[in-house]
């Protein structure tokens, strides 16, 4: 018996029809592929931050977003943490910045930050790489 209001377990069972989730994500998402005009420039590394808290009634994973954004993270992370692929975690990204629930940020690129690359933790990570 599964609990309310928790996800459906993706992973597969024996005798299931639908190994990869196929299914669960087309329920997510209402049975879009991409996200709206709102969330087109999404890629892994934006930020999001919830702008209002949980309503009583949301979708469990819409519900978590926002819960979880209460500090800035990225979709990267937010995929890990939902276990949803990318596409899947555009789309919910994009109901809420539609319902005006999460904004997005850009991460600053150092460059623009007034600093250039670490260059003695690129030399760490290439002596490291080297030693493999």
């Amino acid at each position: 018996m599964s609990v309310p209001g928790r996800p459906a377990d993706p992973r597969p069972r024996s005798g299931s029809r639908d190994p990869h989730g196929l299914e669960r994500y087309y329920v997510l998402t209402g049975g879009r592929s991409g996200p709206g005009a709102a969330a087109a420039s999404l890629d892994v590394a934006t930020l999001v931050v919830s702008r209002t808290a949980p309503a009583p009634g949301m979708q469990y994973e819409h519900e978590e977003i926002l819960r979880r954004c209460r500090e800035p993270l990225s979709v990267a992370e937010l995929g890990a943490h939902l276990q949803l692929p990318f596409n899947i975690v555009a789309v919910l990204l994009s109901d809420l910045l539609d319902a005006g629930r999460i904004e997005v940020r850009d991460p600053i690129p150092a460059h623009r930050a007034g600093r250039g690359p670490d260059l003695a933790l690129l030399q760490e990570v290439l002596s490291g790489l080297e030693g493999i």
